[in-house]
């Protein structure tokens, strides 16, 4: 079997899925799928680390990096609230909500970034800033239709779609089909289990 496109990630209740998507509903409604590739809202997920292409022979590694990294962190709760672009909003690539993180989600992230890096994963340049991708602009978007953008963000307020409690880090594979990309879990690490 050839190489997996695989990440790390928490993962999200259906429900609050549901709900972030019925939150969105409007901006979804003004801008509609020609200027955006909307996330499908069941696979709306807390990434923390993006590995790109993972070989089969190291799989095992990744799984033992993981399982030993994630206990040493406890459970925690996360808020979904708030609504953003990345990289700005004068220049919207990725449209987010918000997610008001505990330090210890930061510590985990940092953690696996680290972990990651031994194992011969790219580290990654930007810092951590905690958010759940739901939209990416299309490439062929004019200035006039990044100010549109940007104009029904600021329109949007989204305040607190509801919280979830983080119990385990998920290894994930991503096939990309025509119809989008599919994920299916590989493999989950507990939170703050000690031994």
């Amino acid at each position: 079997m050839g190489p997996l496109r695989a990440f790390l990630a928490s993962e999200l209740p259906a429900s609050l899925q549901d709900a972030i998507q019925s939150a969105t509903s409007g901006l979804r409604k003004t801008l509609g799928d020609d200027l955006i590739r909307w996330v499908p809202a069941h696979n709306v997920h807390l990434t923390l680390k993006f590995l790109g292409d993972v070989s089969a022979s190291n799989l095992d590694l990744i799984k033992q990096m993981l399982t030993r990294e994630a206990a040493q962190f406890p459970a925690f709760d996360l808020d979904v609230e708030g609504i953003g672009s990345y990289p700005t909003s004068r220049r919207p690539r990725v449209l987010w909500v918000g997610l008001s993180a505990p330090a210890s989600l930061i510590s985990l992230q940092r953690a696996i970034e680290t972990a990651a890096s031994r194992l011969g994963y790219e580290t990654e340049e930007r810092g951590f800033s905690p958010h759940l991708t739901i939209g990416r602009v299309r490439q062929t978007a004019s200035a006039a239709e990044l100010q549109k953008i940007r104009s029904a963000l600021e329109e949007t307020k989204v305040g607190k779609i509801g919280s979830v409690r983080v119990e385990a880090v998920h290894l994930f594979k991503s096939d990309l089909l025509p119809t989008g990309s599919i994920y299916t879990k590989l493999f989950s690490a507990p939170l703050g289990v000690r031994s």
